[in-house]
């Protein structure tokens, strides 16, 4: 059977899947309207590039820096676009990205939790430098809800005499909290109710159960890292805005 033959049959059960999505949120008035159909089709086209890059990068190993910049830059693209809402958002964005990747990776490679070989970089940077704009992302988008439903007493600690800081720094923290929570859950039902992505791609990729199991670890830890820098980051860097959140109901 032809690349093509196969593949036809494949994208059909994708739009079922993605068509159900769609359908069902409409139905129940969600208003994400086409976004996942446009979400998924982007991902297609991203994983058909990466999938091409991956070929001249498991042969030419240099490159992996480059493939490794270009996934960093992506994603603090992408989350600074999300908080362009907030006072340097973009900014905070990029350093929380930035950081908290870097930490997690530098560790990880540095303590020989994994070998410094191309597949272990890239699989491993993937999963980090995804999951540090989630914690950029969340971070901020917490931060500003919270700044504009208290904004009173933001109000009222700076009329006392506090800096931008100290009057911001429980909604930071709470932010960061709220953002670091879905991982942590995830991480304490990971083997009884799920079974992440990297356990289940190291077994794919010939890994052995205890070897894929130790690999999955060392992600779970990686990324709680990487989240916890960038969302401390993110939250201080917004907190230092001299500017009142303006409440939806003010304009």
């Amino acid at each position: 059977m032809s690349p093509l033959a196969d593949l036809a049959p494949f994208a059909a059960g994708l739009l079922v899947l993605v068509g159900g999505t769609v359908a069902l949120a409409r139905v129940a008035g969600v208003g994400i309207g086409w976004t996942p159909l446009w979400a998924l089709a982007r991902a297609a086209l991203q994983l058909t590039v990466v999938a091409l890059l991956l070929r001249g990068i498991l042969t030419v190993e240099w490159t992996v820096v480059a493939f490794v910049a270009l996934m960093t830059a992506t994603a603090s693209w992408t989350a600074s676009g999300r908080l362009r809402e907030l006072w340097h958002g973009r900014r905070a964005a990029v350093a929380g990205v930035v950081s908290g990747a870097a930490a997690a990776l530098v560790l990880i490679f540095a303590l020989q939790l994994v070998d410094l070989e191309v597949r272990y970089v890239v699989a491993t940077a993937g999963i980090v430098i995804g999951n540090s704009m989630s914690a950029a992302t969340l971070t901020g988008r917490n931060f500003l809800r919270a700044a504009r439903q208290r904004r009173d007493e933001i109000e009222g600690w700076l009329a006392l005499g506090a800096t931008p800081s100290e009057a911001h720094l429980e909604i930071g923290q709470e932010a960061v909290r709220e953002s670091l929570l879905p991982n942590l859950d995830q991480t304490r039902s990971t083997g009884l109710v799920t079974l992440p992505g990297a356990f289940v791609g190291a077994l794919f990729g010939g890994a052995g159960p205890a070897e894929a199991a130790r690999f999955q670890l060392v992600v779970l830890a990686g990324i709680a890292l990487a989240m916890t820098v960038c969302g401390v980051l993110v939250a201080r860097l917004l907190g230092r805005t001299p500017y009142l959140t303006a409440s939806p109901d003010r304009g």
